[in-house]
Formats: structure tokens, C-alpha cells, sequence
């Protein structure tokens, strides 16, 4: 940009002309965002985003032109006042989420799996697994209870077998039977 623009768009900007802060805005965004992205720690990017301090020294700037409380008389300064600015906002954003980063800890050794399931049963589930367990022992023949206990204490079918006598493809066809009689009932 020549001299002469930079200085008509430093005096449009002081007077608060809105075309002005918004080019003004748009050219100079990219330059704080990589500024304030560079000192972004892991920590900190999931608590703000560097959006956020750039648009909140936006608002302060445009507040500050407004009310005629801010005046640059050169590129230089009022590049310096923004990246300055954006400096101030993100060390009282650390601030403000410094007692969440530090109270917060990795969970380490533990899978996305784990945290997500609870190993205990909801008091609803247990009574629909009881009212399940009663039909099926209903349905089941008294010469095949036994097998139906080993399958609920979560034996495999070879194990089965061998505890009661039975081939494995026999307990599989009763286990199969019943589960048919399950669904026609």
C-alpha cells in the first residue's frame, strides 16, 4: 500500500468511518491470529481459539475509535497497538483459565472406551434382566437348566459341553432353540 493511501485510511479510520475498520480489520487479522496461534499451548486451544482474542481487540479498537479515544498517527503504531492489544487479551484469557488448566489432568492409560461405559448396572436394566432370566427358565426344560445357568455365568459353548456331558453342537442347537422360543412367545 503507498504512503499516501496508508495515511488517508489512518484518517478515515481515526474519524471512524466503518469502511475503513473493516479493511483496516481484514488486512490486519491474518497478522494477529498467527501471532496469538503462536503462543497457544494444546492446553489452552480447547478452552479458546485465537478468533476469540482477535475479535474481542476488535471490539475493543472499533469501541476505542468511536468514542475518539484512540488515534494512530502511523501504520507503525497502529500495528504495534494491535499486536500489543492481542498480547494483553491473551495473557488475561490465561489468567482467567489458569485454575481450570491447572486443575485439569490427562487421563492417563485410560481408553475413550472405559470412561465412556459404567461397569454398573442401572436398576432398570437389572430388573428387565431378571424378567428375561424368568421367561427363559420357564420356557427352558428342567434337563437343560443346568446349561442355561453355565451360559449366564458367561462360559464359552466348548466349556459348557464338557461340564454337562453334551456335544458343543448340541448345547449351541438348545441354546438356539430356546432363543426361537424366546421370540415366538
Amino acid at each position: 500500500m503507498r504512503a499516501d493511501a496508508i495515511d488517508t485510511l489512518l484518517v478515515k479510520l481515526t474519524n471512524g468511518e466503518d469502511a475503513a475498520i473493516e479493511r483496516v480489520c481484514r488486512d490486519y487479522e491474518p497478522l494477529l491470529r498467527s501471532m496469538v496461534r503462536r503462543r497457544l499451548t494444546p492446553a489452552l486451544r480447547s478452552k479458546f481459539d485465537s478468533v476469540d482474542i482477535v475479535q474481542s481487540v476488535w471490539a475493543d479498537v472499533v469501541r476505542g475509535l468511536r468514542q475518539a479515544a484512540l488515534c494512530f498517527p502511523d501504520a507503525d503504531r497502529l500495528r504495534a497497538y494491535l499486536v500489543k492489544a492481542a498480547h494483553h487479551r491473551l495473557i488475561d484469557r490465561l489468567r482467567q483459565h489458569r485454575a481450570a488448566l491447572d486443575a485439569e489432568r490427562p487421563l492417563a492409560g485410560r481408553g475413550l472406551a472405559d470412561m465412556a461405559t459404567s461397569r454398573e448396572e442401572k436398576p432398570s436394566e437389572v430388573a428387565q434382566a431378571d424378567d428375561l432370566w424368568e421367561r427363559m427358565r420357564a420356557l427352558c426344560p428342567p434337563a437343560h437348566r443346568e446349561l442355561l445357568e453355565l451360559k449366564r455365568k458367561g462360559l464359552p459353548l466348548a466349556e459348557i459341553a464338557a461340564r454337562t456331558g453334551l456335544h458343543e453342537g448340541s448345547v449351541r442347537r438348545i441354546l438356539y432353540d430356546l432363543a426361537k422360543r424366546m421370540v415366538l412367545d
